[in-house]
């Protein structure tokens, strides 16, 4: 496995491989590797014949109460797992190569950056659809996968690739867990025993909502009244930053659950800022 740190040689080398008409995949991550980033490396490998991954955590996307300088990293246990997973190219460059003096250039998607994780962190949606589409044009994959987890960064990505016409397919991957539901998180570190305890409750309470809605219930405010109630009662060491039910695409707030809605929740547990979601009709 090849390691670059430099834009422009990751950026030849990925011409190269495209004018041998060799198929190449994108897995955009921050690092700290666990077991849902390792998915979505072997997913790309089902998907290309050269997989690569970028490991930088991206400072735009941190505000400034955010935990950018605390962010786990672990460069060499990372190049060992990304080779152990097949990986042809590791991608690990500084952020003063990423953001040399006077970038200035924006990338936004303002009509999907306004509710969910953007209204506690409004600049964090605008820092990664630039740093997205800089590893887009710096790689120029055939494909490129990120998790579902984040939902809403998904449906950005794929809205600002069919804006601006990126000839690469965006794959969502299944969310990743651990026996007990909790979706993997590098942030999951950070939590307490019993923080750690209380954390299944998140999906548990949406499988909840999806067992109410499969009985019929199909007022989004009371579905949304009853995920709420089950954190009070069985995460109470959490504090909800949001809990959600929009549609899966435009991800616009519903009153009424039809065919498509997706329920989508962010709780603070200590340190460590869980998301997770699940579709409520199938």
């Amino acid at each position: 496995m090849d390691i670059i740190t430099d834009p422009y040689a990751l950026q030849a080398q990925c011409l190269a491989w495209r004018q041998q008409n060799v198929r190449v995949g994108l897995v955009p991550t921050m690092g700290y590797f666990h077991r849902g980033h390792l998915s979505l490396m072997d997913a790309a490998r089902g998907q290309a014949d050269k997989v690569v991954v970028s490991l930088f955590v991206n400072p735009t996307q941190f505000g400034p109460n955010e935990d950018l300088a605390k962010y786990p990293r672990d460069l060499e246990r990372d190049r060992a797992l990304a080779e152990e997973h097949g990986v042809d190219l590791l991608f690990a460059p500084e952020t003063s190569a990423m953001y040399p003096p006077g970038d200035d250039t924006r990338v936004e998607v303002p009509t999907l950056a306004r509710g969910l994780c953007a209204k506690s962190r409004p600049v964090h949606f605008a820092g990664v659809a630039r740093v997205v589409t800089k590893l887009l044009n710096l790689v120029q994959p055939h494909v490129a996968v990120f998790g579902q987890k984040d939902w809403q960064q998904l449906a950005i990505i794929r809205r600002l690739v069919t804006d601006l016409f990126l000839p690469v397919t965006i794959l969502g991957h299944e969310i990743v867990r651990e026996p007990d539901g909790l979706a993997l998180s590098s942030r999951n570190v950070y939590m307490t025993p019993e923080e750690r305890a209380q954390a299944p409750g998140l999906q548990r309470g949406l499988q909840s909502a999806r067992a109410l809605v499969s009985a019929g219930e199909r007022s989004a405010k009371a579905v949304r009244e009853h995920i709420l109630a089950y954190y009070a009662a069985n995460v109470p060491v959490g504090r909800v930053d949001y809990v959600e039910i929009v549609h899966p695409e435009n991800l616009e707030p519903l009153v009424e659950i039809g065919p498509a809605a997706l329920a989508a929740v962010a709780v603070q547990l200590g340190r460590s800022r869980l998301l997770d979601n699940l579709l409520l009709t199938t």
